[in-house]
């Protein structure tokens, strides 16, 4: 009578006596289980190939560039309320970067109505001075009510999730022989870099990939599940016209709710307080794309400091940065560096300690070079965008932060997640915010 005690005496007696610490897993791998990990070392001449075996060593290297520079750059808010409102019209003088006086002078106010005073353009002798002991609500004294635009804005977070699963089989073998041991810790890095990744994509998304014939947000039109893209945010009708007329993709800047024109629950209008400043040229047609100059990027910077913004980092492709380069070296002028670190506030200098990394600055802007950065134009020739952000206006609105969560086998709960095996989830929920529209710059159409 024999008596099996542990898996060593089951398969001596199965099996027959020998190495019975290495004999399942060479039936595992006579049968075809694990064929793929290990294999016959190809040798030339006869009756030499079972001599060698293929061995793989536990590190697995990326061969992909999976960096993350968009989704790292921009700041992280938490999510606290669902929207909120903005100022779009003034009181009198119009919804420009300044006050509009080009209202001509004309007979005195008295013979005028209320709009001379509290109309979209203003006559520079009647804006608000008043004579003594001036009387309420009189025209004639230069005194009636007044009142800004409010307007809402809000926004939905999104859900942005990854899956992925191993067997029970497959995490025992890999943790044995020359398998790559925690299977579950490589692939939690694995899936962690594509779940950032994604997130990434998400916020360069240009705007030709979005349907404009599909009804927003539902589930035919699945782009808008996703985060709000940059450049969807970063947009003007003027933009949205001009690529309606001469896109690749029939886009239109109509305002109803079934094109990309509907952003955070409303819908650019011409001049709208949702248009960001865009430097496209005369157009988007092949024949109208335009070279880089200093000029372009000096206009750019110009502008939205006089719309009040205040850009605190460019973002760029690599092929744009190196035209920049090019440009300012061949006129004996150089790039100057900066030392930044990308925080959960966005991008900030850094004084007296030896931290963050190195980057390119134009006019003491950060230069950040993301891989993912399309291109707007027709010319098959035209580098990647340059998108100018003011961060204290643009954020990530964070309801949840990325979560990590694991359950099967391993953790006893084979039934909880029906199979023999473990199922993982990377999940995080948010949104892009952006509370100041005409701080946002974005060129494009450069060659």
């Amino acid at each position: 009578m024999s008596y099996i005690n542990t898996i060593a005496d089951l398969e001596a007696q199965t099996y027959g006596t020998g190495a019975t610490g290495q004999l399942s897993n060479d039936l595992l791998k006579a049968a075809g289980t694990v064929s793929g990990i290990h294999g016959g070392h190809v040798q030339q001449g006869a009756n030499t190939t079972a001599l060698y075996n293929q061995i793989y060593g536990q590190k697995v290297w990326s061969m992909l560039n999976r960096e993350c520079n968009a989704l790292s750059i921009i700041a992280k808010r938490p999510y606290t309320s669902s929207g909120w409102r903005v100022l779009s019209d003034r009181p009198a003088g119009g919804t420009g970067n300044k006050l509009d006086l080009s209202l001509a002078k004309g007979t005195d106010i008295d013979g005028g109505t209320d709009a001379l005073l509290g109309g979209q353009t203003l006559r520079s002798d009647y804006i608000g001075g008043v004579p003594e002991n001036a009387r309420l609500d009189n025209r004639a004294d230069g005194l009636v009510p007044l009142q800004p635009t409010y307007q809402t804005l809000f926004t939905s977070p999104k859900v942005i999730a990854h899956q992925f699963n191993f067997s029970e089989l497959s995490m025992e073998m890999a943790a044995i022989d020359d398998g790559i041991g925690d299977i579950r810790a490589q692939m939690r890095e694995d899936m962690g870099k594509h779940h950032a990744e994604v997130q990434n994509q998400m916020l360069v998304m240009p705007l030709e990939d979005y349907d404009p014939k599909v009804a927003y947000a539902t589930p035919a039109n699945r782009i808008d599940l996703g985060y709000t893209s940059l450049y969807k945010v970063i947009t003007s009708t003027e933009e949205l016209v001009e690529m309606a007329a001469n896109g690749a993709n029939s886009l239109t800047a109509s305002a109803t709710a079934t094109d990309i024109s509907h952003i955070y629950g409303t819908n650019r209008d011409a001049g709208s307080f949702l248009d960001s400043q865009v430097s496209f040229g005369a157009g988007y047609l092949s024949a109208e794309a335009r070279a880089m100059t200093l000029s372009i990027l000096n206009s750019m910077i110009r502008d939205l400091r006089v719309n009040g913004g205040s850009p605190k980092v460019i973002l760029t492709g690599y092929d744009t940065l190196q035209t920049l380069s090019d440009l300012l070296q061949a006129q004996e002028r150089f790039m100057d560096r900066k030392e930044i670190v990308p925080t959960v506030n966005g991008v900030r200098g850094v004084k007296g300690s030896e931290v963050g990394f190195r980057v390119s600055t134009y006019y003491d802007i950060p230069l950040i070079p993301v891989a993912a950065m399309p291109s707007t134009g027709e010319n098959g020739d035209c580098i990647s965008d340059m998108l100018f952000l003011d961060t204290d206006h643009l954020w990530l609105s964070v309801m949840k932060p990325t979560q990590y969560f694991e359950d099967g086998i391993s953790n006893g709960n084979p039934f909880g997640v029906g199979t023999l095996g473990n199922k993982a989830l990377y999940r995080t929920m948010g949104e892009v915010g952006c509370s100041y529209f005409k701080g946002q710059g974005k060129v494009t159409n450069l060659l």
